[in-house]
């Protein structure tokens, strides 16, 4: 079955599946509010994606991009749809829509004091077997840490703020926190 990467508008049906996975899938700590998602994508700031299998919804990307970066800041699969391969075929589709693009994301730092060790340590892997390479790069935001994995090349520090000052704003890019680690 193919899979395909369809622009989701916030009215649409599947905004209400994607809200709904995007409050299961990821801790408050490392959700931006919804609305802001919605409002930027509107603006032409990001683009949110429906991840659909015939006619069958499967999750989201929401992808910030500037000059040549395309940043996956959210990644997510339906829980019915996971294991069964619709993740690696979702991001085989997404290389596709960004091709040319250096395409990176932040997951979070591999710490065995972590009480989600073992996801993290899924997660990274599922990323290295989609092709992602380590860009051996580290950012805080706000208070969480994440290894930047990507394919295309490496993002600066410079690169990486530039992108998410210009989808942030001026008002919310200053409150945004984040720092490249060594």
């Amino acid at each position: 079955m193919e899979t395909v990467l369809k622009r989701l508008r916030r009215r649409s049906p599947d905004a209400v599946r994607a809200r709904q996975l995007y409050r299961e899938a990821f801790p408050p700590n490392e959700r931006a509010p919804f609305f802001l998602l919605a409002r930027r994508a509107e603006k032409g700031l990001a683009d949110w994606w429906s991840v659909c299998e015939g006619n069958e919804w499967r999750g989201f990307f929401y992808v910030v991009s500037d000059a040549d970066l395309a940043y996956v800041f959210y990644f997510a699969v339906d829980p019915a749809a996971r294991g069964k391969g619709c993740g690696t075929r979702a991001m085989a589709a997404l290389r596709g829509q960004y091709t040319g693009y250096r395409l990176f994301l932040a997951a979070e730092a591999l710490d065995p004091a972590a009480g989600n060790y073992a996801a993290r340590v899924r997660r990274k892997k599922f990323y290295l077997r989609c092709g992602l390479q380590d860009l051996h790069a580290r950012v805080r935001e706000g208070d969480v840490i994440y290894e930047l994995l990507g394919a295309g090349g490496a993002v600066s520090g410079a690169e990486y703020s530039r992108l998410v000052r210009r989808w942030a704003g001026p008002v919310l890019g200053r409150m945004v926190t984040m720092k490249m680690l060594p």
